[in-house]
């Protein structure tokens, strides 16, 4: 089926065939990455502007990166030193963007709901990179790309996510997609980040942290957000890494093959042990690596390419 969406705002939209859309296209674009000339003409002449309001070391390199291994040209917004300080609104900053020529908009900005907010006044594709605590679809997409990569189809996996389920975007975008990519999906955190109702969600909520654990086949780790908790969920980080944190014992409930994943930033100590994050078992770093293919799969398939046209040179 041919790719129709202008913007990519959330995965909840998204059907299945439309996920697996974006993995084909991503595992084309991945082949041109290992060539010794890793870009493609594919967005020549397309300029994408990131506009990041809220702090990003990842998801920002990794769109500015996948932009220009496309071709297109990259304007980096810096926030600190632009007219938002001034108190310039989202969007008469966005409609300025559109002013100036810009073709896309990748948006990360603190309210939830603000890229389908520009989506509806703009002419130009908008791409969530997070909004608040509503959705992170590119970061749900290549994670469940990587576990495609090691597991291949993931309907009837055990996936674990454990940790600020509450406040994460990520929890979120990456319950819509393995639901619907047929995955059995646990959460796992103390009641008051684990509430009951994510259960509406399609998943299965635990406070028990060996028997969500036990024979997983993903694990999913999710840093503690104090940024978007207006007070402590938890009597302290400490009491939270004795009961919940990912050590070396606790990782032996797991599936023996069973891989270890981060979206970042990590804080070492607290929701992982070093030694795993490290360890053989940790996929981290090629869930970076694949953040490059599956970005530039969105931004050419949201800029109007089709995934049957995407035929990079070996």
């Amino acid at each position: 089926m041919p790719w129709h969406r202008r913007h990519l705002i959330t995965l909840e939209e998204l059907s299945l065939d439309e996920i697996e859309q974006v993995h084909a296209t991503a595992v084309a674009f991945k082949r041109t990455l290992k060539r010794t000339v890793k870009k493609v003409p594919a967005l020549r002449g397309k300029t994408i502007v990131n506009l990041f309001l809220e702090p990003s070391t990842r998801t920002r390199m990794a769109f500015e990166m996948a932009a220009k291994r496309l071709s297109a040209d990259v304007i980096g917004f810096d926030a600190a030193n632009s007219s938002t300080t001034k108190g310039e609104t989202l969007r008469d900053t966005a409609q300025n963007i559109q002013a100036l020529q810009a073709d896309m908009i990748v948006l990360r900005h603190s309210a939830a709901g603000s890229p389908l907010y520009l989506s509806r006044i703009l002419n130009i594709p908008v791409i969530n990179a997070g909004d608040g605590a509503h959705e992170h679809p590119s970061q749900g997409l290549l994670d469940t790309f990587t576990m495609k990569e090691h597991l291949g189809s993931l309907r009837g996996r055990k996936v674990v996510i454990l940790g600020d389920i509450l406040f994460s975007r990520v929890a979120r975008s990456n319950i819509h997609a393995l639901t619907k990519m047929g995955a059995n999906v646990t959460l796992v955190g103390p009641s008051t980040l684990v509430p009951h109702w994510f259960t509406h969600l399609g998943v299965k909520v635990s406070h028990d942290l060996k028997s969500a654990l036990a024979d997983a086949e993903v694990v999913m780790l999710l840093r503690i957000q104090h940024e978007r908790q207006a007070a402590g969920l938890f009597p302290s980080l400490s009491e939270y890494t004795s009961m919940f944190g990912l050590n070396k014992t606790r990782a032996s409930w797991l599936n023996p093959k069973a891989i270890i994943m981060h979206p970042g930033p990590i804080n070492r100590g607290v929701e992982i042990d070093s030694e795993l994050a490290d360890g053989a078992r940790s996929v981290i770093l090629e869930q970076v690596t694949n953040g490059i293919a599956v970005r530039m799969a969105v931004l050419y398939l949201c800029a109007g390419g089709q995934p049957e046209n995407v035929t990079p040179v070996e």
